[in-house]
């Protein structure tokens, strides 16, 4: 391999210890690599220095071991798995290794957005954190629908991607459950309160909207053992109704959600007080009741605020503006910490009766069964 002399330190080095120049004719640069490393750091800095910028120190290009590589932040060699991917780099790999990594990523977010959740807010909703705490003050501090729990999740259009209000995390995801779509919220309230197309069906199949036990613990323990399997343990200790049961009322709904009609029927559904069976639903309405909290006034209200319908803005007597939650009306700002439970009653009462195809159905509302066990409607 030709040799060549560096002008700067003198000694004759290898020609692979020179950068490549055209202009040369020997086609190297006048320096080796390291002499060009200390005039470039020190141009550099010169720079800096001038505009008042400090940088650190120049560190001496070094050869490091097959595997290893030099992380700058921590001044530290260490293996190239404890460095992320980086396809933009030559070598594909990340310039600092994962802690330092992640240490500059903070301190970038911290430093231009104020922080990581202040960045997040908008990134995904276009929104600042001072926005969201003063949209909070606004609703009182609490979740505009179930009015008690405290709005900790900024809630959005998923179709316009505009920001509507915050909610609690029970809310916020049983929006998604039900797909943000008000006639299944509607349906659902429907379905809890056994007005709805399923509980007619039952009544007219069974004398009642729901499915009893229709044997007792101590019965089904001393039934035949051949009949116990693992499905109809399961069925018999949690719901009380046995296989055949389960498959009759599937075949009733013709293998569709008791609730949307539209889904497969994959769960079955019970009164957590009572231990009555109501249907058989699918994952979404299902997981989207417990959401809620099995409350119909909850789920009349989501119906409504995905509809536009729940929060409005009213005039103040001081020419301002306010938001109003409730019919009837009051100032969320004035109502203290627990203090909802009239409003939230006298709200599910006006939108129960206000929605347009309740009016239609003109059914008893089944609420239990008396001493004897004959049923009982209000």
């Amino acid at each position: 391999m030709p040799a060549k002399r560096c002008r700067d330190c003198g000694k004759v080095k290898p020609a692979g210890e020179f950068w490549k120049r055209k202009a040369s004719p020997d086609g190297l640069a006048l320096y080796c690599k390291e002499c060009f490393g200390l005039r470039n750091a020190a141009a550099y800095r010169g720079k800096q220095a001038v505009q008042g910028k400090k940088v650190r120190a120049y560190r001496k290009r070094q050869k490091l071991p097959e595997g290893m590589k030099y992380c700058a932040r921590c001044d530290t060699v260490k293996s190239v798995n404890e460095f992320g991917r980086n396809r933009a780099r030559k070598d594909g790999i990340a310039t600092y290794c994962r802690p330092c990594y992640a240490a500059v990523i903070t301190e970038n977010k911290r430093r231009k957005h104020g922080g990581q959740r202040n960045y997040l807010l908008k990134l995904r909703y276009g929104v600042t954190e001072q926005e969201v705490k003063r949209m909070i003050a606004e609703q009182g501090g609490v979740c505009v629908i179930c009015l008690g729990a405290e709005p900790k999740h900024v809630d959005h259009d998923h179709l316009t991607g505009l920001v509507r209000r915050a909610l609690c995390f029970k809310c916020n995801g049983g929006l998604g459950q039900f797909d943000d779509d008000p006639e299944r919220l509607r349906l659902a309230a429907n379905y809890l309160e056994l007005r709805g197309p399923h509980a007619r069906r039952l009544r007219i199949e069974i004398g009642a909207p729901v499915m009893w036990r229709t044997l007792s613990e101590a019965e089904w323990r001393s039934g035949p053992r051949p009949s116990r399997s693992p499905q109809e343990t399961r069925l018999r200790r949690k719901y009380g109704i046995g296989v055949e049961d389960a498959k009759w009322l599937l075949k009733v709904q013709v293998g569709h959600c008791a609730v949307c009609a539209d889904l497969p029927a994959e769960h079955v559904d019970h009164d957590h007080v009572s231990g009555a069976v109501r249907g058989l639903a699918c994952t979404g309405c299902n997981s989207g009741m417990g959401q809620f909290g099995d409350d119909p006034i909850a789920l009349r209200r989501a119906a409504d605020y995905v509809s536009g319908r729940l929060v409005r803005t009213v005039e103040t007597a001081d020419g301002g503006t306010r938001l109003s939650l409730t019919v009837p009306d009051v100032d969320p700002a004035t109502v203290p910490n627990g203090g909802w439970k009239e409003f939230w009653e006298a709200d599910g009462r006006y939108r129960k009766e206000t929605l347009p195809f309740d009016e239609e159905l003109d059914m008893p509302t089944w609420v239990g069964s008396d001493e004897d066990g004959s049923f009982v409607y209000a």
